[in-house]
């Protein structure tokens, strides 16, 4: 059976719970800073209101509601025993255009900690992240934890898909096992994903990561992906961090990546092409807050030309009043596609309530991952302010145009967002 995600009970249900609840915050994770016994409730609430008008479709006007519930319960040690943890939003688009602004249940899980003092368990929607997949899953997960270097956890459920229906039939099942090792300067862990569409196998993976640090001078880390359906590799990635002197760091990293589509997919039987990227990046610590970096990329690429990428450039983080960065890219690719850009943002705090910033990236490529489209976009301007009404209550406003010459042309977008947290 197939539920559409807009009229699922469980959704309309809780998010209708969330606002009888006083509506006050954003679309972050809180966390309590002082606990006291008993329950404890805290959380953020997001008002956004959005004005979209693009080359190519007609303007489109969302509006959303966020509400993020965090409820605890501490013992007179001021251990956490259980919890229940919520965020979902309400959607509509004032113009009936999109039809994808819509109202969601991202997570709305109960957890429990330390049963029989080594197993740890969450129950609902809840977000798994593992070396072989991350899902939206409705579900359980399981963590358990027998003593020693190795931890174990089992995840299981419906696998949830808000753009193509809800069926029983789509599942995701999996588990980790993670070491540490030689006081904890090495962690690895290897996983297992499967997933069924309609009860028909859709994809099965294998992972395996590793983080090791060396004298607190150096870490290496890496993961790997391996698509067992198609019997190759899907993703790796593999990179060193140096950072022995307080002034100075290198990082340097591998990319391999292969798409994985689902075996029901018609985009299966198709060949795909493997990208990869080599990548080094030198950062300079000049103190008061400024930070110098230079950073290139190998950019390698089966059917179009190999792209190499440089950018340098300097960051002031905030210490007093201003903040901001400065930066100029050099893109080589051949055929035309050669750049040379800046990314540029300037803030500046005129009292302890009230920030603006204005900023742009000039002749960038960068990619928005959108729910159905892979926009590139080369240029962007924007404005923004921010109010610091009360001590828990924000007011953001922000104004954006961002251009791409042969791809879709241009989009202006202005967005106004009231924060509270309670």
């Amino acid at each position: 059976m197939t539920i559409s995600m807009r009229n699922r009970p469980l959704l309309t249900a809780c998010l209708l719970l969330f606002f009888a609840l006083p509506a006050q915050a954003d679309d972050a994770l809180i966390y309590i800073q002082e606990a006291t016994p008993g329950w404890n409730l805290s959380g953020r609430s997001s008002s956004e209101i959005q004005w979209r008008h693009e080359s190519q479709r007609e303007d489109v006007v969302p509006v959303y509601q966020y509400l993020l519930l965090n409820l605890r319960h501490f013992d007179q040690e001021l251990e956490e025993q259980y919890s229940f943890h919520a965020y979902g939003r309400l959607g509509t688009d004032l113009k009936n255009e999109d039809d994808y602004v819509d109202s969601r249940l991202y997570y709305a899980y109960y957890q429990q900690q330390g049963v029989f003092d080594r197993i740890d368990f969450r129950l609902g929607r809840q977000f798994i992240a593992v070396t072989a997949g991350a899902s939206l899953l409705d579900g359980l997960t399981v963590d358990y934890a027998p003593g020693g270097p190795f931890t174990f956890s089992l995840f299981g459920g419906g696998d949830v898909a808000f753009y193509t229906g809800y069926s029983a039939k789509d599942t995701i099942m999996g588990g980790e096992i993670r070491g540490r090792f030689n006081d904890e300067a090495l962690v690895a862990g290897i996983s297992y994903a499967r997933r069924q569409e309609d009860g028909d196998l859709a994809t099965e993976l294998l992972g395996a990561d590793f983080d090791y640090g060396f004298r607190r001078m150096l870490n290496l880390y890496g993961d790997l992906q391996y698509d067992r359906l198609s019997d190759r590799v899907s993703y790796g990635l593999l990179g060193g961090n140096y950072h022995r002197s307080d002034r100075w760091g290198l990082r340097a990293e591998y990319l391999y990546s292969l798409p994985v589509f689902s075996a029901s997919s018609i985009y299966s039987v198709f060949a795909v092409s493997k990208y990869q990227e080599a990548m080094a990046e030198l950062n300079y610590y000049l103190g008061s807050g400024l930070r110098g970096f230079v950073r290139y990329a190998r950019e390698i690429y089966e059917e179009f030309d190999d792209a190499d990428v440089v950018e340098a450039g300097i960051e002031k983080i905030r210490t007093a009043r201003f903040s901001g960065y400065l930066s100029g890219v050099w893109r080589h690719a051949g055929e035309g596609q050669d750049l040379q850009g800046t990314r540029v943002r300037v803030a500046w705090l005129f009292n302890p309530r009230l920030q603006g910033g204005m900023g742009a990236e000039i002749d960038v490529l960068e990619r928005r991952l959108d729910e159905f489209e892979d926009n590139t976009y080369s240029t962007r301007f924007w404005v923004d302010l921010t109010a610091r009404l009360r001590q828990n209550l924000d007011l953001l406003t922000r104004l954006e145009r961002s251009e791409s010459s042969g791809y879709w042309g241009y989009q202006n977008r202005a967005t106004l967002r009231l924060n509270a947290t309670f």
